[in-house]
């Protein structure tokens, strides 16, 4: 797996695009990108990054503000379209098929919707282009009150957060944000640019552009993020969005259904790649 990036962890910059952290897994094919969601990293699909790999270049991104990409404290969706599309320019990669889970799906509908011509193929999974509430502030409040000068180990934290994170499924995938350094931890989120940009991250810019080439919305049945108004929102501005539901899954569809995910995807692909494939 060949890794590209910086990883400088204090870079506190307002302006200008980020080279990202990115891991390409595959040597041949066409390029495929994938970006994370909120608090999450690239490496959250590695799995099916390597389903897909022995026909295509993925490339797992980190987004500003998370795993080992560059920090800033401005976090608008244009700055980090524009990061993305100076990270695939370093790797030399001008056309790709963009993948995009929650946070990361907006992105990639923005940079989509800014620059068609770069996109090849579209793909969101549990996201739609509207605003939604502000649910993840309470967590993010939660992870900036652990005391991490007193941490011993990571079942301390565990149990410090369950009364304000009590899903434990949740937590734990927090908790993949807590990394050793030296002899205590530190988290590998910028929790305050975070907490700072909810407003901006809950929220989708405002636009008439359309995206219209192949696109494909991968949705949880047993999730809330993309209801009718959401499913309205999608096809306005992808006016190609094929919308497929997984009843098995909610929030995370890659977590929860890989197969079903990987499968989906590969037969996007295809249709993408070969026009005339079913």
């Amino acid at each position: 797996m060949e890794k590209v990036g910086k990883t400088t962890m204090a870079d506190e910059r307002a302006g200008g695009p980020m080279l990202l952290d990115a891991r390409i897994v595959g040597e041949t094919g066409p390029a495929v990108v994938i970006l994370h969601g909120l608090l999450g990293a690239g490496r959250n699909w590695q799995t099916i990054a390597e389903q897909l790999a022995a026909a295509h270049r993925v490339v797992l991104i980190d987004l500003r503000n998370h795993g080992a990409s560059p920090w800033a404290s401005a976090m608008r969706y244009a700055d980090m379209a524009d990061d993305v599309r100076l990270t695939l320019a370093h790797l030399g990669i001008e056309r790709a098929c963009m993948i995009g889970h929650s946070m990361g799906g907006k992105v990639v509908m923005q940079l989509a919707l800014r620059e068609p011509e770069r996109v090849t193929g579209l793909v969101v999974v549990d996201i739609a282009p509207v605003t939604y509430p502000n649910d993840h502030e309470a967590p993010v409040r939660a992870l900036q009150g652990l005391d991490l000068s007193t941490l011993r180990n990571r079942a301390e934290a565990d149990k410090a957060l369950a009364p304000a994170i009590p899903n434990t499924a949740l937590r734990h995938f927090l908790l993949q944000n807590l990394v050793r350094d030296g002899g205590g931890y530190r988290w590998r989120v910028n929790l305050d640019a975070i907490a700072r940009a909810m407003p901006t991250l809950i929220g989708f810019p405002a636009t008439e552009a359309v995206f219209d080439g192949p696109a494909l919305a991968i949705v949880g049945g047993q999730s809330a993020y993309v209801d009718a108004t959401g499913e309205a929102a999608l096809q306005a501005r992808l006016p190609q969005v094929v919308i497929e539901r997984l009843p098995e899954a909610g929030h995370w569809p890659h977590a929860e259904a890989p197969e079903v995910v990987t499968r989906q995807l590969r037969a996007f692909l295809r249709r993408v790649e070969e026009p005339g494939a079913a």
